[in-house]
């Protein structure tokens, strides 16, 4: 009973590496539930079903195959030394395969469940228009919108951007830079009291550090990489030379992104004025990475006298993984959750 005196509304950070779903318990505090954006299949026999049912790890069959999904599917493609299957590339769902959206559906079962009440609000994040390349968002944008209500919610998108802003610069009337470093696409955000002034992504994120880094290091799969970068290494003080191939192209993803900033700024004609001064806000997956926020502000430095608005501090999200997904949760809970 506890349960449904929880306040009404979920958020939901679509990821192209993690799923994150967020909402409110009886207590107010936000509950949040990760589950790793992927798949893998595994031929059907009677050995391997058996396998994956004492071990308890959620599976689908479809035809004569069985998919493992989340968390169980990164260490299965570990394990057989093979990719893992994703849903989504690049920040958008996949309209080529199809598994995808099958998997996908089961994955958002695992982090959101079924709504407390028929209708209850949804916020899910979507990225921006990328500039660097021809994806619209569009269809990515409808086709989570359609899973949503088939589940039972009101879905509404959300920048993920915009939504680290709501999550990370609340103490700022929610004026600044959000950037969320996804596995993807970086989004980036500047708002002014919360209304956007500018959105926009990049295509480039951690997938492409990781399969980057495999290809100058001869390694077959980006598995192997993602893995590397997974296991406590930092980018300040790489160790190894797979660590310092990932080292190079993080930074070069963050002073990518910069630059990116800068470029807009200087194609709108009108720039809102920031008296004081503005902070960046950072999140994403990519950010856990060891030394990315040391790293994130020496490439800033390196651009810092081109910015057109005073930056006065680099903000790291106190968990970066979580921050879309709050934000999402916020602006649903603003809207009042339920489905008047």
């Amino acid at each position: 009973m506890a349960q449904d005196k929880a306040p009404l509304g979920r958020g939901l950070d679509v990821g192209t590496a993690n799923l994150v779903g967020a909402e409110f318990d009886a207590e107010g505090n936000i509950k949040l539930t990760p589950v790793r954006n992927a798949f893998i299949d595994i031929p059907e026999d009677q050995f391997t079903r058996k396998m994956l049912e004492q071990q308890r790890i959620p599976f689908v069959k479809r035809g004569r195959s069985l998919y493992v999904v989340g968390d169980d599917a990164f260490a299965l493609a570990n394990v057989f030394n093979r990719e893992m299957r994703r849903p989504m590339q690049r920040g958008m769902i996949k309209p080529s395969d199809a598994d995808a959206m099958p998997m996908e559906v089961e994955l958002v079962k695992l982090v959101l469940g079924e709504p407390r009440e028929k209708g209850e609000t949804c916020y899910f994040s979507v990225p921006a228009d990328p500039i660097d390349s021809e994806m619209n968002i569009l269809y990515h944008r409808n086709v989570f919108s359609g899973l949503l209500e088939k589940l039972g919610y009101t879905p509404h998108a959300l920048n993920e951007g915009h939504a680290v802003i709501f999550s990370e610069l609340g103490d700022d009337e929610f004026t600044g830079i959000g950037m969320s470093f996804g596995g993807g696409m970086v989004n980036v955000c500047v708002a002014y009291r919360s209304v956007p002034v500018l959105s926009f992504a990049t295509s480039r994120g951690g997938d492409w550090i990781d399969m980057e880094a495999a290809k100058v290091m001869g390694v077959g799969s980006s598995a192997r990489m993602t893995a590397v970068k997974e296991g406590g290494i930092n980018i300040s003080d790489p160790k190894s030379p797979e660590q310092e191939a990932i080292s190079i192209y993080a930074r070069h993803l963050i002073h990518y992104s910069l630059s990116k900033i800068i470029d807009k700024f200087q194609s709108v004609t009108e720039i809102p004025k920031f008296p004081g001064g503005v902070k960046i806000a950072i999140s994403g997956g990519t950010t856990l990475v060891g030394g990315f926020q040391e790293i994130f502000g020496i490439e800033f430095d390196k651009l810092a006298s081109q910015f057109p608005i005073e930056i006065t501090d680099i903000k790291m999200a106190a968990e970066p993984l979580n921050s879309t997904a709050k934000g999402c949760l916020l602006a649903a809970l603003a809207e009042g959750g339920g489905n008047s």
